[in-house]
């Protein structure tokens, strides 16, 4: 499955998978936004995000994170 930037749950699940020692709220959104361009799966136009967007898989990620530890 090839992932857009709208879908923020699968990529916060993919990004805990490959950072899992990196608390996101850390993380700065033009790192994040590199990161998520860097996925595998990620086939979306990088141009395409927005802070909400990044937002959105930021507090995803948070939530795997949170929930794992």
């Amino acid at each position: 499955m090839k992932l857009t930037w709208n879908d923020a749950e699968e990529i916060g699940i993919a990004l805990y998978e490959k950072y899992p020692d990196v608390d996101p709220l850390t993380v700065r959104f033009t790192d994040l936004h590199r990161w998520v361009t860097e996925l595998d799966d990620f086939a979306d136009d990088p141009k395409a995000s927005t802070e909400g967007k990044l937002e959105a898989i930021q507090m995803a990620w948070w939530e795997e994170w949170k929930a794992n530890r």
